[in-house]
């Protein structure tokens, strides 16, 4: 008891561990999340070939955990059945009491060289504390020694999510427990299960069996086949249908495998919209009365409140959890408008537009879970309604949805499609596997902030947490939902729990490289970092040159570059520092392991020309994306992959801007970027028209091109318009003027002249 005793004085005098850890022990200690207090002390504790284990009768049952170490066997738990009878060796699972000073929801760990003691007040508690014991074993050079430490630590949100559509493409229940454990691993707490979509039913509902037996099937195997072609469902048994569902058995022996690792399951079933599989077959539900004719419930059919609380009731019966979600989102409203039913009840409650009947059919379900104990959760699109203050609000619109709830006194949980949405491409899509759309590398989920500056100081503890979410249209496979979700899951474990001020992203990168190794241990198929070359050119005025940085997503050196238009090749520089160009120069690039190179070469233009620093007129104002404002067309520097990164300039109409040389001068050729990225609504020019002028008033034609990439491209792509001369021009004033023929977003960066 001595050693423990004096162990617990020593914890009340440590510091962060940011402050105190020594830097040899940095590197052999690679946890994630990054934890609250982290010491290393001498010596270590080697596991014996079977180790004891002792716990207190509230976490006996959690002593079973330990049989996920790696490497380390245990003999049977044994009762600690007094606190004078505490051992100093082995593994123990112990009670905290006030005297330790533990917050309620924190765990210790320390390890010496008799043994490891995790100390909690909660089950939860200790579950994480396990979990970092068996994270530990994984990263260790030898999963069988430990060094001495301490860890003092706890979890900054109570909600720590990730979300899994299983509607889209249907995955066994092997799988899912496989993700419970990496979950749990990460000590994430919540699981959202998107059961129910217009792709597929995936939950048994004993009292309408036609559910299962018909909507959970459909006639390709692909989403997106399906999509295209009818999406229309099968009866069970056909030889083409494709799906699955789950039974009520499976569904709780989930929540229970889940619960044992100290994770909710928060079950979604869609309602009023995405619901084409439930009206495909109860067609009576439906404004029509015809199956596939139809986007969402009829409002006003008491019936479809019947079937909504009879199904509720299975639902609730199967899962414990406090939250019950129920979507809400995207009901197209369109067959409401015609529908005598709907129009009967607008009557009756008074309704002026058809957009109240969605907010009176939440309240209605909001009344039900309350009513059965339980709490509604849904998209923040239920705020469009109003809610009643019980309500939570899980708002993927980020910052708007989430300010807006949470300074309305809603409790939210964060997930925004801009950073937390792990559908989107990870990566160059041309390098990549179909997704969605979109932009989200790992850096970008780790540099999150889930409480927005706009949240008043009083209104932030409305931010319960944020969760990850993952759409699956485009994986058909277990393999790809892993290949999607993971690393980036290990970003946002550590943006949920650890302290803002610890966040480091130099340092969970270091960290993250022994995770490498664990995630194949555990046979996950994780998106590799890519070899990829990033090539970021910035222009200084003053010096009137370039200086050329380049990045991969690989840790280590490895980048060979030419600045001379010559390909790279084992003989090429190294890249270790920004390199300054006083001429213009093609920079390429490409990672090399050895003398060969493993990945593309990247191509970038440092350019020095005739247009830098000059004044800009725009005859079209910008929008949206402001960049550096009026310098931002002739600072020498360009966009890089995301729309938002500072260098891209928005025009909700055409762009039309003439740059003035303040002189008449030469001119070989003239060049303008775009950017296509779905993800924004950014689309192409349908042309870019270059016309020059001596006085700034009368203007001639020098040229044109039009673009020729269509705007149902997917891949996010970089365009230069460029035109060359035959015969050099003179002007003073240039103007380029390119023509919005979508009508959404033009976003261009740099106005290039030779």
């Amino acid at each position: 008891m001595t050693q423990y005793a004096g162990r617990l004085i020593l914890g009340l005098l440590v510091l962060s561990s940011m402050a105190v850890m020594p830097a040899l022990a940095q590197e052999r200690i690679s946890l994630i999340p990054q934890p609250t207090t982290l010491e290393i002390h001498e010596g270590a504790y080697i596991f014996p070939s079977v180790a004891s284990v002792y716990a207190f009768d509230e976490f006996l049952d959690l002593a079973s955990l330990l049989a996920e170490h790696p490497y380390a066997h245990f003999r049977p738990v044994e009762r600690i059945k007094s606190r004078k009878r505490i051992p100093e060796s082995g593994i123990r699972l112990i009670l905290a009491r006030e005297e330790d000073k533990l917050p309620a929801d924190a765990y210790r760990l320390t390890v010496d060289t008799g043994g490891i003691a995790i100390t909690a007040h909660q089950s939860a508690a200790i579950i994480n504390g396990i979990m970092t014991l068996i994270q530990l074993a994984y990263t260790q050079p030898d999963g069988r020694i430990l060094p001495a430490m301490f860890i003092e630590d706890r979890p900054r949100f109570t909600y720590r999510g990730l979300h899994l559509d299983v509607s889209r493409h249907f995955y066994p229940l092997s799988f899912l427990k496989k993700f419970i454990d990496l979950m749990a691993l990460y000590k994430f707490n919540t699981f959202h299960w998107h059961l129910t979509d217009g792709a597929g039913w995936r939950l048994e509902i004993k009292q309408y069996p036609e559910l299962t037996q018909k909507s959970a099937w459909r006639t390709h195997v692909n989403w997106k086949d399906w999509w295209q072609n009818g999406r229309r469902y099968l009866n069970e048994g056909n030889p083409n249908a494709s799906g699955g569902y789950y039974t009520q058995n499976e569904a709780r022996e989930l929540v229970a495998y889940a619960a044992r690792k100290g994770i909710t399951i928060i079950p979604e079933i869609e309602m009023p919209g995405h619901s084409d599989e439930v009206l495909a077959v109860y067609p009576a539900l439906s404004c029509s009365g015809q199956p596939y004719q139809h986007a969402e419930f009829c409002i006003g059919n008491e019936e479809t409140f019947a079937f909504l609380t009879n199904v509720l009731n299975e639902v609730i019966a199967i899962f414990p959890s406090k939250y019950i979600h129920i979507g809400g989102d995207e009901a197209s409203k369109e067959s409401w408008k015609t529908c005598p039913k709907c129009q009967a009840l607008m009557e009756k409650e008074g309704f002026k537009t058809v957009d109240e009947l969605q907010p009176y059919a939440v309240k209605r379900i909001e009344a039900f879970l309350q009513s059965k104990g339980r709490k509604l959760i849904g998209w923040d699109e239920l705020l469009e309604g109003g809610l009643s203050a019980g309500a939570t609000v899980m708002s993927w619109r980020g910052e708007d949805g989430g300010v807006q709830a949470a300074n309305a006194g809603h409790d939210v949980v964060m997930t925004p499609n801009s950073h937390l949405y792990f559908d989107y491409y990870q990566s160059d899509p041309r390098t990549q596997p179909e997704a969605i759309g979109g932009y989200i590398p790992l850096r970008k989920v780790y540099e999150y902030e889930p409480v927005p500056a706009e949240v008043a100081a009083e209104k932030a503890k409305h931010i319960l947490g944020a969760q990850g979410n993952i759409w699956t249209e485009y994986m058909p496979t277990s393999e790809q939902v892993e290949y999607m979700a993971f690393p980036r899951a290990l970003a946002l474990a550590e943006v949920v729990w650890s302290n803002p001020k610890q966040r480091d992203w130099a340092d969970f990168y270091e960290r993250l490289q022994q995770h490498y190794g664990l995630l194949q241990k555990l046979h996950v198929n994780y998106y590799r970092p890519s070899y990829g070359v990033n090539i970021a050119i910035r222009f200084n005025p003053d010096t009137l040159t370039n200086t050329v940085s380049m990045s991969t997503e690989q840790y280590g050196t490895g980048i060979r570059y030419t600045t001379d238009g010559n390909e790279p090749d084992a003989k090429s520089a190294w890249y270790t520092e920004p390199i300054e160009l006083s001429m213009a120069a093609t920079v390429k690039a490409a990672f090399f392991v050895d003398s060969g190179r493993v990945g593309p070469v990247a191509v970038a233009r440092a350019d020095v020309h005739k247009a830098i620093g000059k004044a800009v007129s725009y005859q079209t104002p910008w929008d949206t994306y402001a960049a550096e404002e009026a310098r931002t067309l002739v600072n020498g520097s360009k966009g890089g992959r995301q729309a938002d990164d500072g260098q891209w300039q928005g025009f909700r109409n055409n762009v039309d801007v003439t740059v003035d040389f303040e002189r008449r001068e030469e001119l070989h050729r003239v060049a303008i970027r775009f950017l296509q990225d779905h993800s924004v609504k950014a689309y192409l020019p349908g042309e870019v028209k270059v016309l020059l002028s001596d006085n700034g008033k009368n203007f001639r034609e020098a040229g044109t091109v039009t673009n020729d990439l269509s705007p149902a491209e997917r891949f996010r792509v970089a365009k230069t318009f460029e035109i060359h001369f035959d015969t050099p021009q003179t002007g003073r004033y240039l103007r380029i003027v390119a023509t919005n023929v979508q009508h959404e977003l033009l976003l261009t960066d740099e106005v290039v002249v030779y």
